[in-house]
């Protein structure tokens, strides 16, 4: 493989593609093709079809970068023959078998005492911003959460995958060792079932946003990793 892989990012719930924003421009001026996909949280299935829809629109191979909940969506749609590999930061990956919320019962944080089911969405209370990034400086923290975007109720209910791409792709797993929404222990486990390679960082869940050279150096090597494949 001869191309730089092309960069396509997933974002978690309580967030959207401009997450990404702080690692976007080191990978473009690296050469690679990014794009940050905007899926609207409203299903796993419809977000699954955004994923794939983005791919139509860019170049081929992909490197699938995942974050959260955005581990889920790579996780389905990285089966599409263009990914060549995936990255996981401070994520979630489901089995088949598996759900999201399956996962995260079994490594539960203090995060979702400090949520509010209103219309049929999960909001992030204001006190809850701290337990998400809490090491960003107080300014981004209020950023955060003024641009959350709240999931529908059930998303982490509804995976039904019935194969998963970490099985057969590559993949590359960041751990938030001061993670406090997905547990650390939870990505350590799934981090060693899909036999990534790992990174461990001090941040919070967002260390895209608080440690982004780290985030950088992990997808630089991974997509050197998959050209040389």
């Amino acid at each position: 493989m001869s191309k730089k892989p092309t960069i396509v990012f997933c974002h978690g719930i309580w967030a959207d593609g401009s997450c990404f924003s702080k690692v976007i421009p080191a990978l473009q001026a690296d050469g690679h093709e990014v794009i940050s996909v905007q899926y609207g949280l409203d299903s796993y299935v419809e977000d699954l079809a955004t994923v794939k829809r983005t791919l139509n629109r860019v170049g081929s191979p992909v490197l699938l970068v995942g974050h959260s909940y955005g581990g889920a969506t790579i996780t389905g749609a990285g089966l599409d023959e263009r990914v060549v590999g995936l990255v996981y930061i401070a994520a979630v990956a489901p089995d088949t078998g598996e759900t999201v919320q399956s996962q995260l019962n079994k490594y539960p944080t203090d995060i979702f005492t400090r949520i509010e089911v209103a219309d049929g969405r999960v909001w992030l209370r204001p006190n809850g911003v701290e337990f998400f990034a809490g090491d960003l400086p107080q300014e981004e923290q209020k950023l955060v959460w003024a641009t959350h975007y709240a999931p529908v109720a059930d998303l982490f209910e509804q995976q039904k995958l019935e194969n998963v791409a970490w099985k057969s792709k590559p993949s590359w797993f960041i751990v938030a060792k001061n993670d406090r929404t997905v547990h650390p222990d939870l990505q350590h486990f799934l981090a060693k079932r899909m036999g990534a390679t790992v990174v461990e960082v001090e941040s919070s869940h967002v260390p895209m946003l608080s440690k982004p050279d780290v985030v950088i150096d992990v997808i630089r090597k991974a997509a050197a990793a998959v050209q040389k494949s």
